[in-house]
Order: structure tokens, then C-alpha cells, then sequence
């Protein structure tokens, strides 16, 4: 059982090596990036200036290696969803696929200097987060849940990297009713 992890036209892959060892220390699975070719320039919607998220994640999916339990897209484009102005990420509920965007992540998109940390932390949480709805779980009640849902960036800071009980009952029990 695998998690690929595909960057999409990242330039700085600095922060990989976390997000890959904080992904399997948290889910217990081998996480392992892999670089595909993905034109995600079909998926731009001029009027929004954004890009579709599904269509993103529905182009990394059909690229995914047989076998591959989940797949996590990263991108540093902003995404939107039709029925949202903006989304930090994407995920299908009990499905293999993911996707999220360090664009909104970053201190500079609000006017404030660049803080590399604060951003490695805050991919690392929205990367949890929507790969724990890839297990089956739904947003939680609980402030300091991984899954709490995060409408904007401080919902992101105030929030932990970590599962509630509840939460963590739910993804070990998911995990191990797959194998």
C-alpha cells in the first residue's frame, strides 16, 4: 500500500522531504513522490483567473500507476471549485485522489513577508487533512483536528497537524479494513 505524492510544476521542492515523512509517520503507509507530465493549463478558467480543481485531480488520477492505494497532486496555482470562490485543496471522500495548492498557503499572497516554515507547516496540514478525507472522514467539530474545516488561512494556523481521537480511530480503522 502506497500514497504518491505528484508535484505539478513546482519549482521549489525544498519541503518534499517533510511532507513525505510527516504523510507516512501520520498515516503509517510508504509515501513516495512521483513526477508526472500533467498540462494543467486545460483546467484555467480565464473570467475566475483560477484553475479547476477537479480537472487537475481527475488528469493525475488517469496518470496514477496501477496499484496506488492514494495519490496527493501539489500545485502552486489558485483553485476554485464552481460552487467556491477559492479552495485550498480538493479530495474525493473515500476515493484514491487529492490535490492542494501551496498558492494561498504562502505569507505573500496576504502582503506579509515570506515565511518558508509557516508554509511547510501549513502544506503539511492541508495535505493531511485532505488525504484523511480520501479515508472517509468527514470535516470535525473538534478546533484542533487536522480535519477541521479551514474557510480561511487562520483557520490553517490555529488548527494541528494531528487527528482528534475520533478522527484517528476512524483512519486507523479505514487502513485496516483495506488490507
Amino acid at each position: 500500500m502506497r500514497i504518491y505524492i505528484v508535484p505539478v510544476k513546482i519549482r521549489d521542492g525544498l519541503w518534499i522531504e517533510d511532507l513525505v515523512a510527516e504523510i507516512a509517520n501520520t498515516f503509517g503507509i510508504t509515501v513516495e513522490t512521483v513526477v508526472r507530465n500533467i498540462d494543467i493549463e486545460k483546467a484555467y478558467d480565464p473570467f475566475r483567473r483560477q484553475y479547476n480543481s477537479s480537472c487537475i485531480l481527475l488528469d493525475i488520477l488517469n496518470c496514477r500507476p496501477q496499484g496506488i492505494y492514494k495519490v496527493l497532486g501539489i500545485v502552486n496555482v489558485d483553485l476554485f471549485i464552481p460552487i467556491l470562490t477559492f479552495i485550498f485543496g480538493e479530495a474525493q471522500l473515500d476515493g484514491p485522489g487529492a490535490i492542494v495548492s501551496t498558492h494561498r498557503l504562502h505569507n505573500k499572497f496576504y502582503g506579509l513577508p515570506e515565511d518558508p516554515e509557516l508554509l511547510n507547516r501549513r502544506l503539511i496540514k492541508e495535505a493531511i487533512h485532505e488525504l484523511g478525507h480520501t479515508f472517509g472522514l468527514l470535516h470535525c467539530s473538534y478546533p484542533g483536528c487536522v480535519m477541521n474545516s479551514s474557510t480561511y488561512i487562520e483557520n490553517i494556523d490555529q488548527k494541528s497537524k494531528e487527528f482528534c481521537t475520533q478522527c484517528q480511530t476512524g483512519v486507523r480503522s479505514y487502513i485496516k479494513s483495506s488490507f
